[in-house]
């Protein structure tokens, strides 16, 4: 919001739904982007279930300008926007909308968010075995991006839901040149896929608070060399990743996707670029560090 913290009815509203959403700190790093350029915006956090009406309701609101889409809704909000950029109408998963004069246009930003995260690390994609856990809206889109824009061994996908999961498969199979495999969930296909992986992301909610103690990947799976990488970012180090280090593995934290994607999502909002680094030291902050 600006400087002045006054919000009058020239303020644009933007917003992150989702179901749960009250751990997001989405509106503490945009709040503190738009206060930093003095932007007549303010963001706040609603939880929806019934996500046909909030969209509704978003058209309807001259001042509400964006959205924030999160779990369990980067699906199903393709369904109720009016414009969807070619690639993430493909990909079947957004978490960016932006309200024009009552159109709604959708864009995805995860896949790009985690790429630029993975290759911050040095993380080295080519020719690699990725295993990514969970096939959800967050999992299509970086699964997609890695397919597409690196040159990857192969792909693996667990999940427990066999259709999610063999819907995305077909889907990666069909659109990029990728080698794709995908298993039910289980501990031996899980063993299996570790014992070949050289990345692995995790792309599902375990582990995220308030349940820290969780982890799909026991420790024994784990083999010298590895990379994780879990797309959470609160807590900031989740057990999957204190694991990892534990082990002498190479890990990279979900902060970093988050805040890419927040940028690109700060860009489509106001069409200025994001004071990264306010917004960065603000999340830190509110991750106690």
């Amino acid at each position: 919001m600006k400087k002045d913290g006054i919000i009058a009815s020239s303020t644009q509203l933007c917003a992150v739904i989702g179901n749960p959403v009250s751990h997001s700190l989405s509106p503490a790093i945009h709040n503190a982007g738009f206060n930093e350029l003095g932007l007549d915006f303010v963001y706040l956090a609603f939880p929806v279930e019934d996500l046909k009406s909030a969209l509704s309701g978003m058209r309807a609101l001259k001042s509400f300008r964006g959205m924030s889409v999160t779990i369990p809704h980067k699906v199903e909000a393709l369904q109720y926007v009016d414009e969807v950029a070619e690639v993430d109408r493909y990909i079947g998963s957004i978490n960016t909308i932006i309200n024009e004069n009552g159109k709604l246009k959708a864009f995805g930003t995860d896949g790009p968010g985690a790429l630029k995260a993975l290759k911050d690390a040095g993380v080295t994609l080519e020719g690699a075995n990725v295993l990514m856990l969970g096939a959800g809206g967050a999992a299509r889109a970086i699964a997609f991006t890695l397919a597409s824009e690196t040159r990857l061994e192969g792909l693996t996908i667990l999940d427990v839901n066999e259709a999610v999961l063999l819907g995305l498969a077909d889907d990666l199979k069909n659109g990029t040149p990728a080698r794709i495999n995908a298993e039910v969930f289980g501990e031996d296909s899980l063993a299996q896929a570790m014992e070949k992986a050289h990345v692995i992301i995790n792309c599902t909610p375990i582990g995220m608070h308030p349940h820290r103690d969780a982890s799909l990947v026991p420790v024994r799976l784990f083999r010298t060399g590895q990379v994780v990488f879990d797309i959470i970012y609160n807590p900031l180090e989740t057990k999957l990743l204190a694991d990892a280090r534990a082990h002498g593995l190479k890990t990279v934290s979900g902060v970093e996707m988050f805040i890419n994607q927040a940028v690109l999502q700060f860009r489509h909002f106001t069409g200025e670029d994001a004071p990264i680094e306010v917004m960065r030291k603000v999340l830190m902050q509110n991750l106690g560090c």
